[in-house]
């Protein structure tokens, strides 16, 4: 039995999917203890999200049908940061297409997406947001907004039935608001 953490040893690494800005790379690693095993890693790039609030202090999520989990869910406003933009005009923009509001978002942290991802997600809030527009609604995304008060968010938090959770729980924290 081994009980001493160490880095394994990577052997080989192949792509074996690339569609929609994702990859999956199939690694092979020696392990401490000297066998050889496969992992399939999802190879992205950084990820953004905000838990943005209005004045009167509502959590702005928008609403939309996601094709994994097979339902139609609400999430914190998010996506991917486009060639040339910094994070934080980057999840400005998201939070107009995707809600319609504007704000002036902070970043709070950066959390790890899971044990077999390269994604980094940058969390921020986003405090004070006004609606400016309507969303901006493409063939893949289409968006209705949605405003939970504090105490309705903290519950679809718990209940696990949106993605980002951990966003929701960092912000809030961040804002003192747990």
């Amino acid at each position: 039995m081994v009980n001493e953490i160490k880095k394994w040893e990577e052997l080989s690494r192949e792509e074996v999917f690339s569609k929609y800005g994702r990859k999956i790379e199939k690694v092979i690693c020696r392990l401490p203890d000297g066998t050889e095993s496969d992992f399939y890693i999802k190879k992205e790039g950084p990820a953004i999200c905000v838990l943005a609030l209005t004045k009167n202090k509502e959590v702005i999520l928008a609403k939309q049908f996601r094709l994994g989990p097979n339902e139609i869910i609400l999430e914190l406003p998010g996506g991917r940061t486009e060639e040339g933009e910094t994070p934080e005009q980057a999840i400005e923009r998201e939070l107009l297409e995707e809600t319609g509001y504007k704000g002036k978002a902070k970043l709070v942290t950066e959390a790890l997406d899971c044990a077999y991802s390269t994604m980094r997600r940058q969390c921020f809030v986003a405090t004070d947001c006004e609606k400016i527009a309507e969303p901006q609604n493409t063939s893949s995304e289409i968006c209705e907004t949605v405003l939970l008060s504090l105490d309705e968010f903290r519950s679809l938090l718990r209940s696990g039935k949106m993605t980002d959770v951990e966003v929701g729980y960092l912000g809030l924290d961040y804002l003192g608001l747990l």
